[in-house]
């Protein structure tokens, strides 16, 4: 792994681990309609966070524009996931807001 990108690539991981368990969680909600915005958000989140994944590890040249992209859906994906009283979207956009502040770091 490259010592470079070891924190963002962790945080990314978590996060997507967490987007994951979150979108799951979500459908099995009472009012999943409720939970729509959430679960569209995770989705987009994990994907976002597998592909930085995948760009800091071959060390693509686009490694920056992709960490910004993950940064800014990670942090809409937590302000969505804060919005709800349930613990995994607590703990979802804890995680959304670590891994947007590691990727941020990568492009700073």
């Amino acid at each position: 792994m490259n010592a470079t990108y070891e924190s963002c690539i962790k945080a990314c991981l978590e996060c997507l681990e967490a987007c994951n368990h979150c979108f799951d969680a979500c459908l099995q909600e009472e009012d999943v309609k409720m939970m729509a915005d959430c679960i569209r958000m995770d989705r987009d989140c994990a994907e976002i966070c597998a592909f930085a994944v995948k760009a800091m590890q071959t060390n693509s040249p686009f490694v920056k524009e992709i960490c910004q992209l993950c940064a800014d859906i990670c942090e809409a994906c937590g302000n969505e996931c804060k919005k709800h009283d349930h613990n995994h979207c607590q703990r979802c956009a804890e995680a959304c807001f670590k891994c947007a502040e590691e990727c941020r770091k990568m492009v700073a």
